[in-house]
């Protein structure tokens, strides 16, 4: 399963020195609206200290963690659905990614202007909240126009649904309301699934501050009483994409203490990425054999068989059993070892696969 995440912001907010400290890659960084046109794309590993423990354990070659696949794409202003700044069009490229990281500019500089001549996170939310409402709606109200023709007919059910939900999101999105706050059905979200909209993807926003900010250790409930965004449709995080680029080439014995020196209390960067990978509600199992130790991730409440068809498609309708030990069982006492205090368990197909799970699938030949 990959996971992939839309950054989004205002120019100049950041953005590509966050891609860089996630990916640990060299993207154009400019002091200068729209330095990113084509998408920077770059694949990260998830920090799970619980891989490296077993794969102590199993003492194969190769260890493969789970990963986030991050897209950069041009700065949004206001506006942009009208033709404003590079227009909306870039959106498109973030269309299919799993959900969005909003970066929110909090820092000050002289050197790097705000493109609406202050620095106000409350209304540069609101614009990019706006900008992504006004693009979805364009969608919406283009499948609604083909969906009339159908009106005069016989419709079914399903069709009757998917015409008034259509109607429900474009009174929403006209009103700059996201979609991501309706409680909607798995049904409903399949109805609409292949519409891509933007506004009905889970978010995360994240604060970028300079480096020697008070902020930097502040609770996502202390951002939105400081900013005012009670309202905030999605978890709040505080970062200095400045500190952790620089990070990026240091050992973690020289990043730890460079963030003592700064009175970092946490791994921002860290925080970032787990963040993401929770934010679709994912979880890890671990797989391992004479080769490799691997992370996986898979959505809460999957049952086994649809687990083992994410190793191999085939192993889902093959799918015999799997035999399941807890990670941290599997540290203490090894693979003999939990077999010998009877650790390892034999479950069937409507066993729902949880959080550090060490699976061995048993597939008919």
């Amino acid at each position: 399963m990959s996971l992939s995440i839309g950054i989004v912001g205002l120019p100049n907010s950041g953005k590509s020195t966050l891609f860089k400290a996630l990916t640990k890659k060299q993207v154009l960084i400019a002091n200068y609206p729209f330095a990113t046109i084509d998408p920077n794309v770059g694949v990260i590993e998830v920090p799970d200290e619980r891989l490296k423990k077993i794969a102590e354990v199993t003492k194969t070659a190769k260890i493969l963690p789970a990963s986030i696949e991050f897209y950069d794409i041009a700065g949004l202003v206001k506006d942009a659905h009208k033709g404003e700044g590079l227009g909306n069009q870039f959106l498109s490229h973030i269309k299919k990614t799993s959900a969005i990281l909003h970066l929110v500019r909090v820092f000050e500089h002289v050197e790097i202007p705000h493109v609406s001549g202050r620095v106000s996170p409350k209304d540069d939310i609101e614009i990019i909240n706006f900008e992504l409402c006004m693009a979805d709606l364009k969608i919406v109200e283009k499948r609604l126009e083909e969906q009339k023709q159908h009106l005069k007919t016989n419709l079914t059910s399903e069709q009757k649904k998917h015409f008034e939900l259509l109607r429900l999101f474009k009174e929403r999105l006209e009103k700059g309301l996201s979609l991501r706050e309706l409680d909607l059905t798995e049904i409903e979200k399949n109805l609409v699934k292949d519409l891509q909209l933007l506004t009905i993807k889970p978010i995360i926003y994240v604060f970028n501050v300079d480096e020697k900010s008070e902020l930097l250790n502040f609770s996502s409930r202390d951002l939105k009483k400081i900013f005012n965004l009670s309202s905030l449709d999605g978890e709040a995080i505080v970062i200095s994409a400045k500190i952790e680029a620089e990070l990026v080439d240091l050992s973690e014995d020289e990043q730890n203490e460079y963030r003592r020196e700064f009175g970092l209390k946490r791994n921002c960067l860290n925080e970032v990425i787990k963040a993401s990978y929770q934010l679709l509600h994912l979880i890890t199992f671990f797989t391992y054999n004479s080769q490799e130790t691997r992370a996986w991730p898979v959505k809460e409440g999957t049952k086994a068989p649809q687990v083992a068809g994410i190793i191999h498609t085939d192993f889902e309708e093959k799918f015999i059993r799997a035999e399941v030990v807890n990670w941290e069982k599997f540290v203490q006492y090894g693979e003999v070892g939990c077999k010998e205090k009877g650790l390892w368990r034999i479950e069937g197909k409507d066993y729902i696969v949880q959080d550090g799970d060490i699976c061995y699938f048993r597939i008919a030949s």
